[in-house]
């Protein structure tokens, strides 16, 4: 039994974290906590560990009547209890609890409507099956590319906005590059060594850090899309030529004394492009595109917040 002091506590915080979300919250007559309503949408609120209660809760049907309009409640449910299980309700427990709460207050700092996850617990546990079956399902398609690690459902968290999330693949230029020689004027030796990795967006031309050791070759998940190349290679190798030459280009200062004269003598040293090596390749990376009020990407192989979406030249497998 969830004792009077902590239902108190458990009440404050679903209030804290409905508002955060924008609805506007009250308080209702037992056995219910909490009334919530947003949009033409209202949420009845019960937090309890009874299992009578949360059975008379569950297959209860609870209507709202504002300005002569009637309006069916959707239920939410927190309980401590890991063996209750709902059909109706949207239920959540000590996981869904401890993230909202932590969103909530982070959505306060920033300033931000908190995203959540409202769908009933059979329709979840039903969701989460065709998802399943849906990402079992063969594409055919088998392209080098980086893993999957974000959950659709995290990738919705992160964005912070509810809506339709769509597994995508985004093409990027894989480089390796080098540079050798030197250049030697007066007493001044200018070594031109370079070696590092990095990628270039075949879509929109943004440069990332990337080493691609975490890069597999093998089948992307039914249903994801992969997007058409915007950017050639041989525009992408003519870049990073010529971003490292001017990454490694020097400005030697030299001083020289003739008589009781002092002048300085300036000369800019360049590496010969002959001695740059560039080795490319096409690999994918894996974004969730969720588009509800605002299109919004996350990595789904980081987990990083993308501030430019791209929503074109996408192919369906």
């Amino acid at each position: 039994m969830m004792e009077h002091d902590m239902r108190e506590k458990a009440k404050n915080a679903m209030r804290l974290i409905l508002e955060a979300a924008r609805y506007e919250v009250e308080e209702v007559d037992d056995p219910l906590d909490l009334s919530a309503v947003r949009d033409g949408t209202c949420l009845l609120v019960l937090c309890s560990n009874e299992k009578d209660l949360i059975g008379q809760f569950d297959k209860t049907n609870y209507s709202l009547m504002i300005d002569d309009h009637e309006m069916n409640c959707k239920k939410l449910l927190f309980t401590l209890e890991k063996s209750i299980a709902t059909d109706n309700c949207i239920q959540w427990g000590i996981d869904e609890f401890v993230r909202y709460t932590g969103e909530a207050v982070l959505a306060d700092i920033l300033d931000r409507e908190l995203a959540l996850d409202l769908t009933p617990a059979k329709a979840k546990k039903a969701a989460v099956s065709a998802a399943a079956a849906k990402e079992q399902e063969p594409s055919g398609i088998t392209i080098p590319h980086l893993p999957v690690k974000i959950t659709e459902q995290a990738a919705i968290r992160t964005a912070g906005v509810q809506g339709a999330a769509k597994l995508r693949f985004i093409p990027h230029f894989l480089f390796h590059y080098t540079s050798s020689g030197e250049q030697v004027y007066k007493d001044r030796r200018i070594p031109f060594d370079a070696d590092g990795w990095g990628a270039i967006n075949a879509i929109n031309g943004i440069k990332i850090d990337l080493d691609g050791k975490q890069v597999e070759e093998t089948e992307i998940p039914g249903g994801a899309e992969v997007c058409d190349s915007h950017i050639r290679k041989d525009e992408a190798s003519e870049r990073i030529i010529t971003e490292l030459i001017e990454r490694l280009t020097q400005k030697v200062r030299i001083k020289q004394e003739k008589g009781d004269a002092i002048f300085y003598e300036e000369k800019i040293l360049k590496p010969d492009r002959k001695n740059i090596t560039i080795d490319s390749k096409q690999i994918y990376i894996p974004v969730w595109q969720i588009r509800g009020k605002k299109i919004v990407e996350v990595n789904a192989f980081t987990g990083e917040l993308l501030s430019e979406p791209m929503d074109e030249g996408c192919e369906v497998f």
